[in-house]
């Protein structure tokens, strides 16, 4: 900790200077919403496209002669691949700058999409290879453009930003699945089809990486100062109960993805569209409607409300008797999606120096992904185990996911109580007193 009061860090505006929050040289800007943000939010648009269509994975494993076995360990192991990534990615963040790593894993996964054309089989290492290569390169473009944009404005503002363009998401999730129904149509899936796939993958990559280079032109890399290792960072700076919350969350929001299929055939339902159109649209407009909200309120009441919503939305999946209600469960999932993962985000990111936002964007982005790698084996055993108790295997799973996010919010909820978080407005840079990084910490 730089014990100097009038030391400021890389990135962060001189307080009481006369120097305009928009003034290029301190590197902020007040306003948010300009063009380098747009091309930005079309950088990320495009590449969630770009994965809405891969959406249809299960198609090319089967193609390349796998089964269902294949697919979780593909996959899996993609995941665990990324996983190991995000330490290192964070860190090149924040060495090499978000323009370096962001504009090199978009490049990565074009070049992912490519490797995945040339494979005929998945009995080999290859296709192990090939996700591992795009689920690294996600991670990568994920992370940068959300620590680009968030060093862009002033933390009282960052949960903002990052919640504004993360609902570029729910864009993708709309569009790259009706795309992916356009390019298989009714018929038997072949190798063409496959094929079209990951070309259309490919091709928004590459959009993406278009609009990645734009937004970030004449991005300048502040000067790199002392670096400590990255462990000695994290026990420094770590947010605390912050990371089970965002492992909660990955938990959470990573369900409808796997689990929704299989309970809809239960109950006779073929079709899942309207679920995440409503999901998708119910979030993108939560996210726009409530942006100011962590800022005005604070982190503390966004999680409490979004964990209660996640609680909510697994209690309507029982009521869901044919397509239509779908739509009640997707609402609520949805809201809680569009406050949890900025809040989150946002609250992790602001117990860490601006010029370690990426690191910090990183660590939580990997919190999400530990709680969907832990969660989802955790749900199907608990189905699996249900049905063998003579208990009805989706409601009890439904009802169990829903305690335990009550629970979890109580004890968050008590856990936070004691010590009154303000709203993200404080600038948390290495002048802060242990007093309020451990405020930040708890929310």
């Amino acid at each position: 900790m730089n014990l100097n009061p009038n030391y400021v860090a890389p990135g962060q505006p001189v307080l009481g200077s006369s120097k305009s929050p928009d003034d290029p040289r301190n590197g902020l800007t007040n306003s948010g919403y300009d063009g380098v943000f747009f091309l930005t939010y079309a950088a990320n648009s495009a590449l969630m496209v770009a994965v809405s269509v891969l959406f249809r994975y299960s198609d090319f494993v089967k193609q390349a002669g796998g089964n269902e076995f294949d697919l979780g360990m593909i996959v899996g192991l993609g995941t665990v691949g990324a996983l190991a990534m995000r330490v290192f990615q964070g860190v090149g963040i924040d060495r090499l700058g978000p323009r370096l790593v962001w504009l090199l894993s978009l490049l990565l996964f074009v070049a992912s999409m490519l490797t995945h054309l040339a494979i005929g089989t998945v009995h080999g290492p290859v296709v192990y290879l090939a996700r591992m290569m795009m689920m690294t390169s996600l991670a990568g473009a994920f992370g940068s453009s959300i620590t680009f944009i968030s060093l862009r404005v002033p933390p009282r503002r960052m949960a903002e930003m990052i919640g504004t363009l993360g609902s570029s998401g729910f864009i993708g999730i709309a569009i790259g699945p009706t795309l992916g129904d356009l390019l298989f149509g009714a018929g038997p899936t072949t190798w063409l089809h496959v094929s079209r796939m990951f070309m259309l993958a490919g091709i928004m990559g590459t959009l993406s990486l278009v609009c990645a280079a734009l937004a970030t032109r004449g991005h300048i890399r502040r000067p790199s100062s002392r670096r400590l290792p990255a462990t000695r960072l994290l026990r420094r700076y770590h947010p605390g109960l912050l990371l089970f919350a965002a492992i909660a969350v990955g938990w959470g929001v990573g369900l409808p993805g796997t689990f929704l299929r299989p309970y809809a055939e239960q109950l006779g339902i073929n079709g899942l569209m309207t679920f995440f159109l409503v999901y998708a649209g119910t979030a993108f407009i939560v996210r726009i409607g409530t942006r100011r909200w962590p800022a005005r309120f604070g982190v503390r009441p966004m999680l409490l409300a979004g964990f209660g919503s996640l609680a909510a939305s697994m209690l309507l999946y029982l009521v869901v008797q044919s397509q239509w209600w779908l739509v009640l469960p997707a609402i609520a999932a949805g809201t809680g999606h569009a406050f949890l993962f900025p809040s989150v985000t946002a609250g992790g990111c602001a117990t860490f120096p601006a010029r370690y936002r990426g690191l910090a964007t990183t660590l939580m982005l990997a919190m999400f992904d530990i709680g969907n790698l832990l969660g989802q084996p955790m749900v199907g055993g608990l189905i699996e185990y249900s049905e063998r108790l003579g208990l009805p295997s989706y409601p009890t799973m439904f009802i169990v996911m829903a305690i335990g996010f009550i629970v979890f919010a109580g004890v968050y909820a008590l856990m936070s109580r004691s010590r009154p978080v303000s709203p993200v407005t404080s600038e948390i840079t290495d002048h802060v007193s242990d007093e309020q990084r451990e405020f930040a910490r708890v929310g």
